[in-house]
C-alpha cells in the first residue's frame, strides 16, 4: 500500500545523539524502535521562508511506515505520512 498523508502531528522521536538520525518513536503510550530509514530528504535550499528548513525521513517501524518531518527553525518532529499496511512480498 502507498503512504497516505495525515495532517501533520508533532510526535516525540527520540535521536542519535551524534548523528541526529532518528532512533525510536513515541505514538501516545506506545514506544517504536525504528527498524529502518528507508530515504532522507534535506530540505535546506527551497523552502517557505514562514516555515524554515526542514529534513524528511521515510522510516519503518515493526508496525507502520511513517514519513517524519523535522523543522530546524522550531527544532520539532512532525509525522506527516503513514502506511500501516505490511508490505507484500512478491512469491518467487
Amino acid at each position: 500500500m502507498a503512504m497516505v498523508r495525515i495532517t501533520p502531528t508533532e510526535i516525540a522521536v527520540g535521536c542519535d545523539p551524534f548523528t541526529g538520525r532518528p532512533r525510536s518513536v513515541r505514538m501516545g503510550a506506545d514506544l517504536q524502535p525504528i527498524v529502518r530509514i528507508e530515504r532522507v530528504r534535506e530540505e535546506s535550499a527551497a523552502y517557505p521562508v514562514a516555515a524554515g528548513p526542514r529534513t524528511l525521513f521515510d522510516i519503518r517501524t515493526p508496525a507502520a511506515r511513517l514519513r517524519l518531518a523535522f523543522e530546524h527553525r522550531s527544532r520539532r518532529w512532525l509525522v506527516e505520512g503513514l502506511d500501516t499496511e505490511p508490505e507484500m512480498l512478491a512469491a518467487a
